[in-house]
């Protein structure tokens, strides 16, 4: 089955598997950025964007996005400069081994678009599905709501 994506600004038009998810279709097209952990759509490592809202790419079939836009970890920087929320997860030290990171900025960069002030409480409610085993989610809230203030003073 043939689809047409569009991931992180470029057009795919792939063969793919009846039943692959997306998060198979991404790996094997080279984002590696979407991490491939618990594969039941409970840890959030796997998020990616489609059409602006966080989805889980563990639990969505790749035909089902076909004519959509998916964006990706790799689609937030811009030639090698980092997003706001990235640097300030950096500035902020939320971020020990990495791995739930990605999943974390792109659902952080779908909260920011949908409500650009968020207070603690929002932000822990979104991030809901994305599972730190490492941080505790302190210094990941500060960084998210250091990034939402850069990107209002700018």
């Amino acid at each position: 089955m043939r689809v047409n994506i569009k991931i992180n600004d470029k057009n795919h038009s792939i063969e793919i598997e009846p039943g692959e998810m997306l998060l198979e279709t991404l790996r094997r097209l080279g984002y590696k950025g979407v991490k491939h952990a618990c594969s039941t759509a409970s840890c959030g490592a796997c998020t990616v964007q489609i059409d602006g809202k966080p989805v889980l790419s563990c639990s969505t079939f790749t035909a089902a996005v076909d004519g959509h836009e998916v964006k990706t970890i790799e689609g937030f920087s811009n030639e090698g400069v980092l997003s706001e929320i990235q640097k300030a997860i950096l500035e902020e030290g939320a971020s020990q081994c990495g791995f739930c990171i990605p999943g974390l900025v792109v659902t952080a960069e779908a909260l920011l678009k949908e409500n650009p002030d968020p207070d603690q409480k929002e932000i822990i409610e979104y991030l809901k599905g994305n599972l730190c085993r490492c941080t505790g989610y302190e210094s990941q809230t500060r960084a998210i709501m250091k990034a939402a203030k850069a990107r209002r003073e700018r």
